[in-house]
């Protein structure tokens, strides 16, 4: 160091330091994250698969016998149930990456808002906040600004974040008219102004599909709109968010609810597998996956939510990423909240969402080696 150096501030030696440092580079691969929501999925299905005490009433009140469902689905051991339910969870995402919400082995994840429904569980997950006043599914557009929209607002991804889900609701959720936003939710989800063979069979199968719900499309309508959207656009922070499992619970039949759980899970392996076969993504993305609400249980209180049914607040949660410690499914841990969703994508990203709004809840802990220091110093240096 020459005689002037000794003179300079710190922050001026640090930076100086930093430029010249060619050491290896710091942690973090993930460039590009995927929220995927899977509506009311309950936990006790994903760390127990089908329910036995369920499948009678299942073939009651569907169309599928309750010994169909057991070939399908049955199995006298949990964990053997769990991965004929969700392959792709319990062969890929439990064993790469981590799974929080088994309350069964002391993990616990819960909403921190109090309505325990979807429209308050969204915006908690993507602001980081359980705000008291979005008491409804109809609430009005979203006060709150969304991870999603401030990573928007950041030049590195500007442009390069999209929503994707089958609720309409998610055009006042992620409060397009502000956010501005590229929302492809309901009857907006298929590109009217698409004129290629692909597009007017997709815009065919959506005015002659039944809807189960308003106008909101089948999650195989999503999921094939969606993969062919990646082939040709890349962006770098995506939301999706599948419904199917919800209004199948809704209307008591369990037998179709497995059957879309079972269809979740072939869309997320789906999924994984074509982002990893694109050069943009592979090897540098990660997925958070959870649901927006639990439910209650027993031979009724399955079919549905809210503050009246006991156990709604209750969540999971899974990240698997190359930045996510392959931890598996998560035992005698703290209990991390839906809040925390938020702070956790933009962490993965190496963002400081907290900085941007403190009272968010901080990111997951453990699921990341990635930090927004980190990020700073990695900046600095490159």
């Amino acid at each position: 160091m020459n005689a002037s150096a000794k003179h300079w501030p710190k922050w001026a030696l640090l930076l100086v330091c930093l430029s010249l440092w060619h050491g290896p580079a710091l942690a973090g691969r993930t460039r590009n994250v995927v929220l995927i929501v899977c509506d009311g999925l309950r936990w006790q299905e994903v760390f127990g698969g089908a329910d036995p005490s369920l499948l009678d009433e299942a073939a009651r009140s569907g169309w599928t016998s309750a010994a169909d469902l057991r070939r399908k689905y049955g199995a006298a051991d949990a964990t053997k149930r769990r991965e004929l339910l969700f392959p792709f969870l319990w062969r890929t995402v439990a064993k790469q990456g981590q799974l929080f919400g088994n309350e069964w082995l002391g993990s616990t994840a819960r909403v921190t808002n109090t309505q325990w429904f979807s429209y308050p569980g969204y915006s908690e997950m993507v602001s980081g906040v359980a705000d008291p006043a979005i008491n409804s599914n109809g609430f009005g557009p979203n006060p709150n600004v969304s991870v999603f929209e401030w990573l928007n607002s950041k030049g590195e991804f500007h442009g390069k974040v999209e929503i994707f889900g089958t609720w309409g609701a998610f055009h006042r959720i992620f409060n397009g008219a502000r956010s501005g936003l590229p929302i492809r939710a309901g009857n907006t989800l298929v590109d009217a102004t698409d004129r290629s063979p692909r597009g007017l069979l997709m815009n065919e199968l959506y005015r002659t599909s039944a809807a189960l719900e308003d106008d909101n499309p089948t999650d195989a309508m999503l999921h094939v709109t969606l993969r062919d959207h990646l082939e040709s656009h890349h962006p770098r922070v995506l939301f999706v968010g599948y419904g199917d499992t919800d209004l199948w619970q809704h209307m008591g039949r369990y037998d179709a609810f497995l059957d879309t759980a079972h269809a979740f899970d072939q869309f997320l392996g789906d999924l994984w597998n074509q982002l990893q076969s694109l050069p943009a993504y592979r090897g540098a993305t990660s997925f958070i996956i959870t649901a927006d609400h639990g439910r209650g249980s027993g031979p009724s209180d399955w079919k549905d939510h809210g503050a009246d049914h006991p156990g709604s607040d209750q969540v999971w949660i899974g990240v698997i990423g190359p930045d996510t410690p392959a931890l598996g499914e998560r035992r005698n841990v703290p209990e991390v909240r839906q809040a925390q969703i938020a702070a956790t994508l933009a962490a993965l990203l190496g963002e400081d969402f907290n900085a941007f709004r403190p009272e968010a809840a901080k990111p997951l802990g453990g699921v990341s080696h990635w930090t927004a220091p980190e990020r700073a110093q990695r900046s600095i240096h490159e």
